[in-house]
């Protein structure tokens, strides 16, 4: 398989995830702002859930631009990723329709952690099937790094405090918004 193929078809599965999320979504009964409020955990949790299935799109399209050769390896990888993105819809419904309580807020953050691992170990088998470019561009990668001892920390802190919990993912979410030009400056570098 290409890397095209592959490429459209995580984009595919990406599409239908936010689809689900999206519909998940109940229309509040009223016909004024006040009739948003108690939607409004719901709404919020998709919010996060977006931008962070956004995240691991957009970086999961970048990391496919520097992929040599598609290996089994990768595609299983690739398929275990998209096995814990695809579990979003649930927890963030989950979590959004019971106003982030403590359980659901854990099992969120679980899988976070889980993704946060997939992409790592996806990241990796790329880098073996030879990509020289992607593990210049990775360096260190510390956001990578740091990213699943927070998504830990905030999985057990939800057990006390699921707001502090919210915040550690949030933090997280805004940290990988910052863009990160690593492999497309060398992408256009190899380019040149």
């Amino acid at each position: 398989m290409g890397r095209n193929r592959l490429e459209a078809f995580s984009d595919g599965v990406i599409a239908i995830i936010i689809t689900i999320m999206v519909i998940e979504m109940k229309v509040p009964h009223g016909e004024n702002m006040a009739a948003l409020l108690p939607v409004l955990p719901v709404f919020l949790s998709y919010i996060m859930s977006f931008i962070y299935v956004g995240i691991y799109w957009n970086n999961h399209h970048n990391m496919l631009q520097a992929s040599g050769k598609i290996t089994g390896s990768i595609l299983w990888a690739n398929l275990h990723l998209l096995f814990w993105l695809s579990l979003f819809p649930f927890v963030t419904s989950w979590m959004g329709e019971n106003h982030f309580a403590t359980a659901p807020t854990e099992l969120y953050g679980v899988v976070l952690f889980m993704a946060a691992i997939a992409y790592f170990i996806l990241q990796q088998r790329i880098i073996a099937a030879g990509a020289p470019t992607l593990r210049r561009a990775i360096g260190r990668d510390w956001k990578g790094k740091v990213s699943p001892i927070f998504y830990f920390i905030g999985i057990i802190s939800a057990q006390w405090s699921p707001t502090g919990a919210k915040l550690i993912y949030l933090g997280l979410a805004f940290l990988w918004l910052i863009p990160d030009r690593r492999i497309e400056n060398l992408l256009v570098d190899s380019k040149e």
